[in-house]
């Protein structure tokens, strides 16, 4: 019991840092040296007492991502590597469908200013740039017809 304890007390500190997966924490108790089955009970009760929320942390890391300005394929790539149902990312993600190529516009408009080049070299430097965001080659191709 004391240990559970502890392994709760470990997970609320972080959880009061910022917004964790699920899995996030059980790596990160791993590392601590707890047993996984103690781990998951512990992120069970953190869980049922609305402590540590999956579709929470989503919508924060979401929110947090779109507005730094990333694409919609690393922001899922990033969820995928944090553990989070792929639901989830679908329904966090769904709401900012037709703004993605207002935001990639912006994107390059803050990077590179308002004209765009004829160059073919820095039209591609520019596509890179939006591609490494997480724009798709598609959606960044259209933007330079």
């Amino acid at each position: 019991m004391k240990k559970l304890l502890s392994i709760r007390n470990t997970a609320m500190n972080l959880l009061a840092r910022r917004e964790h997966s699920a899995s996030e924490l059980l790596q990160k108790l791993k590392l601590r040296e707890h047993a996984e089955d103690d781990i998951l009970n512990a992120i069970k009760e953190l869980q049922t007492d609305n402590l540590q929320s999956d579709a929470r942390f989503t919508e924060s890391f979401v929110n947090q991502r779109v507005n730094a300005g990333h694409g919609p394929i690393k922001i899922r790539h990033e969820l995928r590597r944090k553990g989070v149902d792929e639901e989830l990312v679908d329904a966090y993600l769904d709401p900012f469908q037709n703004s993605w190529s207002e935001r990639m516009s912006e994107q390059r408009i803050r990077k590179f200013g308002v004209e765009i080049p004829n160059e073919y070299a820095l039209k591609m430097k520019q596509a890179r740039f939006l591609q490494n965001r997480g724009f798709s080659p598609e959606s960044v191709m259209r933007l330079f017809r």
